[in-house]
């Protein structure tokens, strides 16, 4: 019981150092965050999760689609961003925001699966 208590105790002394560390989003840098909507995701370990998958899911379908429907998903990036950055430090606004976005850039990817093969 007690070599337990001390693996516990070992494991939570060598996570010490990442506690006091900010947040990391894959859009932006953390430590530069002033608006209202970023300081949130940098605080909130979902919403920076769902900061990192919809950065990824943007950055790989970009060099997959066409030019015109490239212009397209960039546009829509844009006008999504606004659509975040609108919902300020409201939690909910910010979640609501990111579940449809990635919804929406997952549904590109599965058009292009169907398409395959690649």
């Amino acid at each position: 019981m007690a070599t337990k208590a001390c693996n516990a105790a070992f494991v939570a002394l060598l996570m010490l150092p990442a506690a006091g560390l900010p947040a990391r989003a894959a859009s932006f840098d953390c430590t530069k965050a002033e608006a209202p909507d970023e300081r949130m995701i940098c605080g909130d370990r979902e919403l920076n999760d769902q900061d990192v998958e919809l950065s990824v899911l943007y950055t790989q379908l970009k060099p997959l689609l066409a030019m015109g429907a490239r212009g397209d998903l960039e546009d829509g990036q844009v006008a999504w961003l606004k659509r975040r950055r609108a919902c300020g430090d409201d939690r909910a606004c910010l979640a609501k925001a990111y579940a449809d976005r990635l919804l929406q850039l997952r549904g590109v990817f599965e058009e292009l699966a169907k398409r395959g093969p690649f």
